[in-house]
């Protein structure tokens, strides 16, 4: 769900090995010892960045947060993107599906498995830990037992090209829309548009939580959490509005569908989680917050450990059906 520079150049490494809860990918021999995974293909060299960088993401959020954002994704979508990839002429490698910002993969483990026919998919992240933790925890077959194969990339999602979306016969994304600004939506709305694919870009922030029981001071958390999400240009939880009006620029037909987290006590994890986040950057974006702010999350914790809390973040599911054109396949 992150974004990188590019690769300066790609080598080809096999995968293999069960998952495991690896903070680095194995190295050649350890590969060799436990045996190539045929179906997945590593791509990506070292690139030109800062040693100290820290991931955007870390793999422990993606794993908590995980089963919550396959319950919320919006099935209502599916069976008009169902249809339109039915129509596509078929390809001996099946469908080719590029998923953008992986992260560790979720987005495949949840839609691979609800579409049918042989798949490819590959993966794009700045991070190549993410990468590999994608990779080897890949699912295998599709709905109706068709094989599914996975290669990754790692680049820079600002500087997509239609070029690299050529053959694609679809384009996912989840949790990403909000993270980049109104120029990298635009450059990607015009990429899936030259490649006459469809994106199904899920789990955008709709700038709306609800907290059972209310306190004084959601909505002012809110207001700043929110535009937090908006600094340095990216566009936060305007990013859906954006991104419709990309496509429909570009003569797509655009449906969007609630993809809201529900979060109660069974979710008491990641419910406590995502306050400490929520409320810290919402503190981060406004520091005169701290002293209420810290009081705030202290009886939001304590409500969240007891059980009596109960959270509705609000996210949106977008699929833009762009028009087919000779470079969806």
């Amino acid at each position: 769900m992150s974004t990188s520079k590019p690769a300066d150049r790609n080598a080809v490494v096999p995968v293999a090995g069960p998952v495991r809860p690896a903070t680095q990918p194995p190295d050649d021999a350890a590969r060799r010892s436990s045996g190539e995974r045929a179906t997945v293909r590593l791509r990506g060299a070292p690139v030109r960045e800062h040693p100290a960088e820290p991931p955007r993401y870390a793999p422990e959020w993606l794993r908590l947060r995980e089963p919550a954002d396959a319950a919320a994704r919006a099935h209502d979508l599916l069976d008009p993107l169902r249809i339109r990839l039915a129509n596509l002429p078929g390809r001996a490698d099946g469908l080719v599906v590029h998923d953008l910002g992986c992260g560790t993969g979720s987005m495949g483990r949840w839609l691979a498995p609800l579409l049918d026919g042989a798949q490819h998919w590959v993966l794009h992240d700045r991070d190549p830990y993410l990468l590999h933790f994608a990779a080897v925890a890949a699912p295998r077959t599709a709905a109706d037992g068709s094989r599914v194969t996975v290669e990754t990339r790692r680049g820079d999602l600002a500087r997509l090209s239609p070029d690299a979306l050529h053959g694609a016969a679809l384009v996912t994304a989840s949790a990403l829309l909000d993270v980049l600004t109104a120029e990298e939506v635009g450059k990607l709305a015009a990429a899936c548009t030259a490649a006459g694919c469809p994106a199904l870009l899920t789990l955008s922030v709709a700038g709306r939580v609800e907290l059972t029981p209310p306190h004084p001071l959601d909505a002012e958390i809110t207001e700043a959490f929110n535009d937090h999400q908006r600094r340095t240009g990216l566009l936060g939880p305007d990013a859906v509005t954006a991104a419709a009006e990309a496509f429909a620029g570009h003569g797509a037909t655009v449906r969007a569908h609630p993809s809201d987290w529900q979060l109660g006590p069974d979710e008491a994890g990641l419910t406590a989680q995502w306050l400490r986040g929520w409320v810290g950057a919402a503190v981060e974006q406004r520091p005169e917050l701290r002293a209420r702010a810290d009081r705030y999350l202290e009886e939001r914790l304590a409500a969240c450990a007891a059980g009596e809390l109960r959270v509705v973040v609000h996210h949106t599911d977008l699929l833009a059906l762009c028009r087919p054109t000779g470079g969806a396949r």
